[in-house]
């Protein structure tokens, strides 16, 4: 949640909560215009959907108005039957250096507690498809909890993680403490949560918190080609595997086994499965009609 810097947080204006009246759908299908992020499907079969975060005088922080945006854009391509993936992606210089400071400085206890403050920011993780955060630069607080929200992250070279709430006398609130301690164990979460000190790409690879570290001019490239990969599978079977995965950060062993079984055994329910073990037999690419 924390901005990165006091300094850079001189560089934030309070932004405009995004207008209600607008549907996910309406705003997607008709190509109106996001105030704080852009929108667009990438890919050969234009089968990834993609959104930038485009707040760069703020170096992407992560406004209300900005969280909103981007979860009506996630609920526009969940129901868009032609993607099959989503990327989301800031600038080279920023994924999301944080939360909007000045938007939060002056909540109450009760304001925050009451409204349920930031509990809309988890529309990311409970996305059925397959999300990859693509992170140049900046992934600080709130920057650093969206990314984790993703189910896989891709690095650039420069890409700095790290979560410096305890810095301006607060904690991460958006599943900072909960999911890095899941992806990098409980000594370095600690010790990020507790210094404020980042991590840059090559100690998050090697932490396990991101997949894959690329050049920065080749990070999005690289990104929607894996979002195309993914794409090009069952979109059913493909929510099945991602809710099976996720399954293992709530579940013991001996649950997850159980679900993972029973999911398997849906995917017997499925033309999908039967198409692709058909295909394999036949020696041909299979046509998955995610039915």
């Amino acid at each position: 949640m924390a901005f990165l810097c006091r300094s850079a947080a001189s560089l934030l204006k309070p932004c405009r909560a995004a207008p209600a009246v607008l549907s996910a759908a309406r705003l997607y299908s008709s190509g109106g215009q996001y105030e704080y992020i852009l929108v667009e499907k990438r890919g050969e079969n234009s089968n990834v959907g993609f959104i930038q975060l485009n707040r760069p005088k703020a170096l992407n922080a992560l406004c209300d108005g900005l969280m909103r945006e981007v979860g009506q854009a996630l609920d526009a391509f969940e129901v868009d039957s032609g993607v099959g993936a989503i990327v989301i992606t800031g600038s080279e210089r920023a994924f999301a250096a944080g939360a909007d400071i000045k938007e939060m400085q002056n909540r109450t206890f009760q304001e925050c507690y009451g409204g349920n403050f930031l509990a809309h920011w988890n529309r990311v993780s409970t996305v059925k498809k397959p999300v990859i955060a693509a992170v140049n630069g900046f992934a600080l607080g709130g920057g650093c909890e969206l990314a984790m929200m993703c189910d896989i992250i891709y690095a650039g070279e420069k890409a700095q993680f790290g979560q410096p709430e305890i810095l301006l006398g607060t904690i991460p609130g958006a599943g900072g403490t909960q999911r890095l301690t899941r992806a990098v164990g409980k000594s370095l979460a600690m010790e990020m949560v507790l210094t404020g000190d980042r991590i840059n790409a090559q100690e998050a690879k090697q932490s396990g918190l991101v997949s894959k570290v690329c050049p920065v001019d080749q990070l999005v490239t690289e990104a929607v080609k894996c979002g195309e990969k993914i794409a090009s599978n069952s979109k059913l079977v493909s929510a099945m595997a991602k809710e099976a995965v996720n399954a293992a950060y709530e579940l013991t062993l001996a649950e997850g086994n159980r679900l993972e079984k029973r999911l398997f055994h849906a995917t017997f329910a499925t033309d999908d499965r039967k198409e692709g073990m058909t295909a394999f037999v036949e020696k041909r690419k299979a046509s998955f009609q995610d039915k």
